[in-house]
């Protein structure tokens, strides 16, 4: 890749894209730099996260999930997203787990944010899972993905104290914020190549 040239970043959502926002407003005032969002998909049509797209200007298409076989459905995603010339694909809210072949036509190049401190609480309703476990701390992790839920190799994690007081409204409001920091920046030490993996670890080289 040319220093000219911006790494394409596809975005996927599933609803109203807080973080693709945050990712969006970085480029926008220069933190993130270096890179251009080249697409937003999305599995719904009618996703307000598409509707903040369009109104950046951004290219957006929506590939309805419901009723296709998954294969289908990631076979029209991975083609879309090949069309846009994508290097780095980022998962912003998008709520279906990916097929095998969509992870291997994007080898070490598709982001994920979770909000807890992983491998700790795993999938759905992350911040209620951790309150119910009486958790003192909480968080977000921006990792790799791999073809295990909320499995791959972890890029940076932010930490979010549990108050006494917190309820999953309040928590998940104090971990958003975090995640809206956290992604820009893994993006960056990602797309910067300046790193290694090595036996689940992401090493700075």
């Amino acid at each position: 890749m040319s220093e000219a040239r911006k790494a394409r970043l596809g975005v996927l959502l599933s609803g109203r894209g807080s973080n693709f926002i945050a990712i969006a407003d970085a480029i926008a005032k220069g933190s993130l730099t270096g890179c251009e969002i080249a697409v937003v998909l999305s599995n719904i049509a009618d996703a307000p996260g598409l509707a903040a797209a369009q109104e950046r200007g951004l290219a957006t298409e929506a590939y309805v999930s419901k009723g296709v076989p998954r294969a289908e459905h990631d076979a029209r995603m991975i083609a879309a997203l090949n069309a846009h010339e994508i290097d780095l694909v980022i998962l912003a809210g998008y709520m279906r787990v990916l097929s095998p072949d969509f992870i291997r036509a994007f080898p070490d190049r598709i982001l994920n944010i979770h909000p807890s401190l992983l491998p700790s609480f795993p999938g759905l309703d992350a911040q209620k899972q951790a309150l119910d476990y009486g958790a003192k701390v909480a968080g977000c992790t921006v990792h790799f993905v791999d073809e295990a839920v909320d499995h791959g190799v972890i890029i940076l994690q932010r930490v979010v104290p549990v108050e006494d007081a917190d309820d999953e409204t309040s928590l998940s409001a104090r971990i958003l914020e975090q995640e809206h920091q956290a992604y820009p920046e893994a993006i960056a030490r990602v797309l910067s190549g300046r790193y290694r993996t090595e036996d689940r670890r992401y090493r700075l080289s």
